[in-house]
């Protein structure tokens, strides 16, 4: 029987769809693959893609720990337990090398350098720093020189098929339309990879708000100018531009609810949960710009396969990954959907009753933040201070009021967005590769689902509390 099994196993590993057709024997180098997305990305091609030659992945050492460790812990994180079930031999296909996009060529050198140049076949840069609030120094050094020195490693790579780059739907926030299309800006990559490399910290911060306008923040300001240089090497370099939206919790794979980050509306939804965020600037007439990981990362592995099986188009291909307008909810259906689900499922230990205003008035917004954030959290760590035990609600409403204020850039505004590239990927697929790579939002009477997932997923694995402590959260919740 054992032996049947496994070669009824083998026969379907055997029977490839065309996408994975296209990914046997492939050799994958991903940059940032320990981030949310860079997770996913690595677990579905182990997964979907099982015929492919190896996967190569670059990490510094944090903490203390040692990349091939923090590998390993990688591996027992829950999104990777159907390949421990179901394919465990996928884990020794993934190489590990030490690496940073802050250091030239990646800090790869010699045989692990010649490795990745002499073996390469499609590469996923998605490293970057995602800090809305951060400095422009870093913002460049990392989305923008970072991009260069990836680019200039896979310059040297000798059978290099694709090179896509992961940007952000936001970084042309001055469209009122954002087409599939590199925008161009009065400002060149070049110069502002020099302008930071010669000019102080301080002297940078004091200029950033001139430089940035009309962007938001240096995440924004730091993708745009990255899609210029990558576009600008398309004439030599099978460059291609994937450009996510709000990319939320897991629907399906490879678990339900999935995250491992506070970024975006997963935070707002556990810090209300918490009853630490009680105010918010959100416009609830707009339509929720999100997109379930999963189903942005199906698109990515589905993006090499079209670029080298279809005619090479003239202009650098670009992807707007985002959910088909038909399937957008209004934020206020959304935000009231979440308080209902979230009611179902408490957090434990909350600060105060998980019911905040959301209003698009500052000034009434202003007001609740001084009554119901600042002193709350002046309160609580006088009471520490006084009990002797160490305060940290002020610093947790610093990170909260900062969080908000660049997010509100966001919530306030409509978006536009023309996805017909995007939607092509899907058009293209075989009803196998469908299955396999599902990129079709589901119909409306699902999404009260989801967002169960993400309120469970957020519970569980952000705030690592298990589905057992539900009914003591309830009671709680009752008092």
């Amino acid at each position: 029987m054992e032996l049947l099994l496994q070669l009824l196993l083998f026969i379907k590993m055997n029977d490839l769809s065309p996408v994975q057709e296209y990914y046997k024997d492939k050799t994958i180098f991903i940059t940032g693959a320990s981030g949310f997305m860079g997770k996913v990305l690595l677990e579905k091609l182990l997964y979907s893609c099982h015929s492919l030659k190896e996967v190569i992945i670059i990490c510094r050492p944090k903490r203390g720990k040692t990349p091939e460790t923090r590998l390993e812990e990688m591996f027992k994180l829950p999104i990777f337990q159907r390949i421990r079930d179901e394919r465990p031999h996928m884990l020794k296909k993934v190489t590990i090398y030490q690496g940073d996009v802050t250091y030239d060529l990646l800090g790869l050198s010699g045989d692990s350098l010649k490795h990745v140049v002499d073996n390469t076949n499609i590469v996923f840069h998605m490293a970057a720093t995602l800090k809305l609030e951060g400095n422009l120094r870093d913002a460049i050094d990392m989305n923008l020189m970072g991009t260069q020195r990836a680019l200039n490693v896979a310059k040297q790579m000798k059978q290099l098929e694709a090179f896509v780059h992961l940007s952000t739907a936001f970084c042309n926030c001055d469209q009122e339309v954002m087409y599939e299309k590199v925008y161009d800006f009065p400002h060149k990559p070049e110069d502002l990879m020099r302008l930071a490399e010669w000019m102080d910290v301080k002297t940078l911060d004091a200029i950033t708000p001139d430089l940035l306008k009309p962007h938001p923040n240096t995440y924004t300001y730091s993708k745009r100018l990255a899609e210029l240089l990558v576009r600008d090497h398309y004439e030599t370099m099978p460059v291609i531009i994937a450009r996510p939206s709000i990319v939320s919790p897991s629907a399906y794979e490879p678990v339900p609810g999935w995250v491992d980050n506070l970024n975006g509306p997963t935070g707002l939804m556990v810090g209300a949960g918490k009853g630490v965020i009680r105010s918010m600037l959100i416009d609830t007439r707009h339509k929720s710009e999100v997109i379930p990981v999963d189903y942005a990362i199906n698109g990515l592995c589905v993006i090499p396969y079209q670029f080298t099986t279809q005619k090479r188009p003239v202009d650098v291909p670009v992807y707007n990954i985002t959910c088909a307008d038909h399937r957008k909810m209004q934020w206020g259906e959304v935000i009231e959907l979440s308080k209902k689900i979230g009611y179902q499922y408490p957090m434990e230990a909350g600060l105060w009753y998980p019911d905040g205003c959301i209003t698009t008035n500052k000034f009434h917004h202003n007001i609740n933040v001084v009554l119901f954030h600042w002193l709350p959290a002046y309160l609580i760590d006088f009471m520490l201070f006084i009990l002797g035990q160490k305060r940290f609600m002020i610093r947790v409403q610093n990170r909260i009021s900062v969080g908000l204020e660049v997010l509100q850039f966001f919530t306030m505004r409509a978006w536009y967005f023309k996805s017909d590239a995007y939607a092509s990927l899907w058009n293209m697929l075989t009803e196998a590769d469908r299955k396999n790579f599902n990129m079709d939002m589901d119909p409306e009477e699902t999404i009260p689902m989801y967002i169960e997932s993400c309120v469970q997923g957020g519970r569980q694995y952000l705030m690592k509390e298990s589905p057992e402590s539900l009914p003591r959260a309830r009671r709680q919740l009752m008092l």
